[in-house]
C-alpha cells in the first residue's frame, strides 16, 4: 500500500480554511519504487453536512480526459493507462464526492448535468496545479538552448524583424528558429512541441493545453482591384451584390478549425492556401476579399486596390486580436518571455514601406473578428 505525507494549508488567521482544506500529499511510494505525485482535496464544513476527502489529481485528470475524449477507452489511450484503471479512477471519484458524473446507459458515457457543473471546478483545479508547476519551472529554468517560434501570417513581419534585431543583441547565444504559418497551422507546431512559442490569431476555441497572452490587435479591410465590378459600386455594397462575385478566402491546412466556416459571404469562392497567391489574385481582379491593413496600405495609396464598404460592417474596419501562446505545462524560458514582452510593445500599424516588404497577406469576410477556418 502506498504511503503519503500531507501538508495542510492554513488561512491567514492560523486556523484551517473553514470552506475547505487543500491537502498536498508530497509523494506516494509504490512497491516498484516509482514516485507518483498526487493531489488530495479535503473539503469540510462546520455544519457537519459531509466531507469530500481523498480526491486525487489522477482522478480529476481521468475525469477530464473522459469528457474531452468522449469515452473511457479513448481517455485511457490519451493518458497511456489501462481502461480499467481510468474507469476505476472515475468511479471512485464519483463515490467520494457523492455525485454521478456520467450516464453510462448508452454506448458511450454521457456527462450528467451535475457532472457538467463540476467539470469547470475540475478544470480549474488541474489548471491551477499546472500553473503552479509551470511557474516553478520558469523560475528554475535557465536560458533556452534554442528558441523556436511560429508566427501567424497576419502578424506584421516588420514588427517581428525589429524584435529579432533586439533579440540577437540581447541573446547572442540563443539561435532563433522561425516558422510562418496560417490559421490553425500557427497553433499546430506549438501543440506538437515543434515550436515552444506561437504568435497567433484567435481560433474560435483555444486548445485547452495552451495558455495565451494578448499582444496587439490588427485591423482588416475588404478590398478589390479598381477594375473589379464591385469597385464601381458607390456607397455601401449590399450582401446581395457580393454573392454575385468570387470571394478569395484563405483555407486552413489543419483540422483545428474544421467545420467552422465564417466570414464567407459568397457561394462563389476560390480557396487558396498560399498567401502570396491571394494577394496576387486580388491585385489582378480575380476576386474580392479581406486583407490586413498593414499588408495593403501601399496598394490602397497607389490605387492598386480599393477599399469596399460592405453592408453590416463597421466603418472603423474589422479587428483581429493577436496573442502569444505556449503549452501551459512548458512555459517559455527567459528568452521566450523577453520576446513576448517585446511583441506586446509593437504597434498594430506599420509604415507603407514596411508593409511593402511584408511576407504575409490574407484576409477574411466582413463579419468576422476572429481567425476562422477560411477567409
Amino acid at each position: 500500500m502506498p504511503s503519503a505525507t500531507s501538508a495542510v494549508i492554513f488561512c491567514g488567521s492560523g486556523f484551517p480554511d473553514p470552506l475547505g482544506m487543500l491537502l498536498f500529499p508530497i509523494l506516494a511510494v509504490y512497491p516498484n519504487r516509482r514516485y507518483i505525485p498526487t493531489l488530495s482535496i479535503s473539503i469540510s464544513d462546520r455544519s457537519g453536512l459531509g466531507m469530500l476527502d481523498g480526491v486525487s489529481l489522477d482522478q480529476l485528470r481521468s475525469f477530464l480526459a473522459a469528457v474531452d475524449e468522449g469515452s473511457f477507452s479513448a481517455a485511457a489511450r490519451k493518458l497511456r493507462r489501462a481502461q480499467s484503471a481510468v474507469s476505476e479512477l472515475v468511479s471512485t471519484l464519483e463515490d467520494q464526492i457523492g455525485v454521478t458524473l456520467f450516464d453510462r446507459s448508452g454506448r458511450y458515457p454521457k456527462l450528467t448535468p451535475q457532472g457538467a457543473v463540476l467539470l469547470a471546478d475540475a478544470r480549474g483545479i488541474v489548471a491551477g496545479v499546472d500553473f503552479m508547476k509551470a511557474r516553478a519551472k520558469g523560475i528554475a529554468a535557465g536560458l533556452e538552448p534554442e528558441l523556436s517560434v511560429v508566427v501567424d501570417v497576419f502578424f506584421p513581419l516588420a514588427a517581428i524583424t525589429e524584435a529579432a534585431k533586439e533579440f540577437r543583441e540581447r541573446f547572442p547565444g540563443v539561435p532563433l528558429r522561425l516558422f510562418v504559418e496560417a490559421l490553425g497551422g500557427a497553433y499546430k507546431p506549438v501543440l506538437d512541441r515543434i515550436a515552444s512559442l506561437g504568435v497567433v490569431g484567435s481560433l474560435p476555441i483555444m486548445p485547452a493545453s495552451l495558455s495565451g497572452e494578448r499582444l496587439i490587435a490588427l485591423e482588416f479591410v475588404v478590398v478589390a482591384a479598381p477594375n473589379h465590378p464591385l469597385a464601381s459600386v458607390k456607397g455601401i455594397i449590399a450582401k446581395s451584390e457580393l454573392v454575385k462575385h468570387v470571394q478569395l478566402v484563405l483555407t486552413d491546412r489543419t483540422a483545428l478549425s474544421e467545420g467552422r466556416e465564417f466570414g464567407v459571404m459568397s457561394p462563389q469562392t476560390w480557396r487558396l492556401a498560399d498567401l502570396f497567391a491571394k494577394h496576387a489574385f486580388l491585385l489582378n481582379g480575380l476576386g474580392w476579399g479581406g486583407m490586413p491593413v498593414h499588408a495593403v496600405e501601399r496598394d490602397l495609396r497607389e490605387g492598386k486596390l480599393v477599399k469596399l464598404s460592405i453592408e453590416d460592417t463597421t466603418s472603423g474596419g474589422l479587428i483581429m486580436p493577436m496573442s502569444a501562446v505556449y503549452p501551459t505545462s512548458a512555459p517559455p524560458g527567459p528568452a521566450g518571455r523577453w520576446l513576448i514582452e517585446r511583441l506586446k510593445r509593437c504597434s498594430s500599424q506599420v509604415t507603407a514601406g514596411a508593409a511593402g516588404a511584408y511576407l504575409h497577406a490574407s484576409g477574411e469576410g466582413p463579419s468576422v473578428r476572429r481567425i476562422r477556418r477560411t477567409r
